[in-house]
C-alpha cells in the first residue's frame, strides 16, 4: 500500500509545476471523478478543470466548491448524455476548440441496473456504453491534446479510466473474451457486460500505450467509496443511511479516494512507455516494468500478473479489441449507422 502521507505529500508537490495544467473529468460532477477533480484544484496551481456530466445544478455546486479551494482554479461544465457516441464528439470538439494541450483525461462514468440490455439510438447497450465505449471515445478524440501535453512542460499526458482490471477473474471468473460477439449484441447479461467493459478497457489501454508511448494509461479499481452509482436502483436510495453505517469499516472515505486518485493521475511511478525507467517505476500491466499501461489497485500497488488475463492476452485480445473499437467508432461516429 502507498500510505496516505505519501499520497498527500506528492499531490502537494503539484503546485511546483508551471500553472495551468488542464483536466477533463467524465462524470465530474459528482463522486469519485469529483471528489478526484476537487483535489487537482487544490493542489495544482491556476488549473483549468472542465467537468463532463448531466446535471447543472450538480456541475453549479461543484464549481463553487471548486473556487472555494482554489479562487485561481478555472472550472468548466459542459453538459451531454454521453450514452450517446456522437455527444461525445461534440463535447470533445468544444474542448480542442478552446485547448491546445490536455495533461488529464480522468473518466468514471457509470450506469448500475437490473434491467437486461438496453440499446441506444446508436445499436449499442447504454450500460456497455458508459463503462467502455464512451471512454475509449474520449481517449481517441483527447489524444492529440494529449500527445500536445507531453511535449511541453511539465511532460504530464495520462489517462485514467476508474472500474475494476480485474473484475472478470474476481471469485473464479474465467477472465475470457467472446471475441464473436465483443459487443455482447447476441449474448448479453449483466455479468458478460462488466467482464467485458473490465477486459475491453483493459485491452484497450495497453493497446494506446504501445501505439502512443508519450501518454500513460491507468485503470484503477476504486474499491468501496460512497457515491451515487445506485442512486438508480429501485429501493436503493432508501437503504443508503443503513448501508452507509454497516460498510463503513470496509469503505474508502470519498476524500482520500479523491487523493489516491490523483496521485494515480499524475504520479511518477506510472509513466508514459518512453520514459519507462527509473527504481520507482511500477511494473506495468503486461509485465514490463514501465510499459506505459498500469492496472492499479486502490492503493496505488499494481495488480499482479493473472494467468487468466496473460491466456487471454495471448489470444489477440488487444488487437481484437482495438480493431473491434474502431470499427464501431467508424460505423457509428463517421458513417452514423447503428452498431453493427
Amino acid at each position: 500500500m502507498v500510505k496516505l502521507q505519501a499520497i498527500r505529500a506528492h499531490n502537494a508537490s503539484l503546485k511546483s509545476l508551471a500553472p495551468g495544467l488542464v483536466g477533463v473529468f467524465v462524470g465530474g460532477t459528482s463522486g469519485i471523478a469529483l471528489s478526484t477533480a476537487l483535489a487537482f484544484a487544490r493542489h495544482a496551481s491556476s488549473p483549468k478543470i472542465y467537468l463532463i456530466g448531466r446535471s447543472q445544478s450538480a456541475a453549479d455546486n461543484a464549481i463553487a466548491s471548486m473556487k472555494t479551494i482554489n479562487p485561481s482554479a478555472q472550472p468548466t461544465f459542459l453538459q451531454t448524455d454521453i450514452s450517446l457516441l456522437k455527444n461525445i464528439d461534440t463535447v470533445c470538439a468544444k474542448i480542442t476548440s478552446k485547448e491546445k494541450r490536455l495533461n488529464l483525461l480522468f473518466m468514471t462514468p457509470g450506469y448500475m441496473t437490473m434491467k437486461g440490455r438496453e440499446e441506444t439510438a446508436e445499436g449499442l447497450d447504454r450500460k456497455f456504453v458508459l463503462h467502455y465505449y464512451a471512454r475509449m471515445r474520449f481517449v481517441t478524440n483527447l489524444l492529440p491534446l494529449l500527445s500536445a501535453a507531453a511535449q511541453s512542460e511539465p511532460n504530464l499526458s495520462r489517462v485514467v479510466s476508474v472500474l475494476d482490471p480485474h473484475v472478470s477473474v474476481r471469485v473464479g471468473g474465467a477472465g475470457k473474451l467472446n471475441f464473436a460477439d465483443l459487443s455482447l449484441k447476441d449474448t448479453f447479461t449483466l455479468n458478460t457486460c462488466g467482464a467485458h467493459a473490465s477486459l475491453m478497457g483493459n485491452f484497450f489501454l495497453e493497446g494506446m500505450a504501445q501505439r502512443h508511448v508519450n501518454t500513460s494509461f491507468v485503470h484503477a479499481y476504486p474499491s468501496g467509496v460512497a457515491t451515487g452509482l445506485m442512486r438508480d436502483i429501485p429501493l436503493v436510495p432508501l437503504l443508503i443511511p443503513v448501508l452507509k453505517i454497516l460498510l463503513r469499516p470496509f469503505m474508502v472515505p470519498i476524500e482520500e479516494s479523491g487523493e489516491r486518485h490523483l496521485f494515480a493521475a499524475t504520479s511518477e511511478r506510472f509513466p508514459p512507455k518512453a520514459h519507462g525507467e527509473g527504481s520507482d517505476v511500477t511494473v506495468g500491466s503486461d509485465g514490463t516494468k514501465g510499459s506505459g499501461c498500469y492496472w492499479l489497485s486502490w492503493d496505488g500497488q499494481a495488480f499482479p500478473q493473472n494467468a487468466k488475463l496473460d491466456r487471454t492476452r495471448g489470444e489477440g485480445a488487444v488487437e481484437k479489441v482495438l480493431q473491434h473499437t474502431e470499427e464501431v467508432f467508424k460505423q457509428v461516429c463517421e458513417e452514423g449507422k447503428t452498431y453493427p
